[in-house]
């Protein structure tokens, strides 16, 4: 039996999450292109196995491209990530995030792929008075112009799915962590905390370290686009653990696997920074059969592994 999905695309293949996708598309044994614009991604986290061309998404060549590889499956990670940077630049942030994903939708409809994979976001989805763990029956009401371009690309792909009849998967992450995560810009706290342990360099936690994340390890996050990919499902999933984690107990777990010996500054917390944050992920462990399986304390020590060999 032919294989259903032998070409694969994944836009945003040189960042920290997506090239673990094409790590594992490539392990399944499907050709693998991989488009990145390199603002936050690195070309040595790529596959040399998968054909790499520096691009980015709103680039007018982009659809020649995509013409020319004709992919059957698309994998859309490339985005603009950071959630300040789109309070500073809504325009540019809608322009990557809502344009970029309204491109991809409108070009998989015109070549025929079978099914887009998108990455979405979980807790900036969200309203905050809506009851932890988030789950996707509560309506989404995104503040942020990052929460609501990401929005906006779901809607998108939902367009393409009604009228084109292209299947599409929005996966809504926690907070993805683990080797590969750069720990420059509005990273990830445990990358961060990880490359200044290591360095033996002071750390601070801003505000009052109660601040409560969903701590997802990417292993786990790659399993769930794989289960996208092949279940016959449509629309939005949480991915995510359930599980609040504090950014107190993240740096005494880490302080105690690195050995680290220097005393915690405190920092201003962040304006509008949210307080809580958990996504349930039984709708995700009900129609893909996707469950968180890496604790936290085995993910951390993978990822702090990852950072001495770095």
């Amino acid at each position: 039996m032919a294989k259903k999905y032998q070409v694969a695309l994944v836009t945003g293949g040189a960042g920290f999450i997506g090239s673990h996708v094409v790590d594992a598309l490539i392990r399944r044994r499907l050709k693998v292109y991989v488009v990145d614009d390199l603002s936050t991604g690195f070309q040595k986290n790529v596959n040399p196995n998968a054909h790499f061309t520096k691009l980015s998404i709103l680039s007018p060549q982009f659809p020649a491209y995509l013409k020319r590889i004709k992919p059957d499956v698309i994998f859309h990670l490339a985005a603009q990530v950071n959630l300040r940077t789109s309070v500073d630049e809504p325009f540019g942030d809608a322009q990557t995030n809502a344009i970029g994903t309204l491109t991809i939708g409108h070009w998989a409809a015109k070549l025929g792929v079978k099914k887009v994979v998108y990455t979405s976001t979980g807790g900036p989805m969200y309203p905050d008075g809506a009851r932890i763990p988030y789950s996707e029956k509560v309506a989404p009401a995104p503040i942020s112009p990052y929460g609501i371009s990401k929005l906006a690309g779901e809607l998108y792909l939902n367009h393409v799915y009604q009228v084109h009849g292209v299947p599409f998967v929005a996966l809504r992450y926690a907070n993805v962590y683990g080797p590969r995560q750069s720990a420059k810009g509005e990273a990830g706290v445990i990358s961060i905390f990880a490359e200044k342990m290591l360095k033996g360099e002071p750390l601070a936690i801003t505000g009052t370290g109660k601040q409560t994340r969903d701590f997802v390890f990417v292993e786990d996050v790659v399993r769930a686009n794989m289960l996208a990919m092949d279940r016959k499902v449509v629309g939005a999933f949480n991915i995510g653990t359930g599980k609040e984690t504090d950014i107190n107990t993240i740096f005494n777990k880490m302080k105690k696997i690195v050995g680290y010996q220097l005393p915690v500054r405190k920092a201003p917390a962040a304006p509008g920074e949210v307080m809580r944050s958990a996504l349930s992920s039984a709708k995700a462990q009900k129609n893909l059969g996707w469950e968180p399986k890496v604790k936290l304390d085995e993910g951390l020590k993978k990822t702090i592994t990852w950072f001495q060999k770095k």
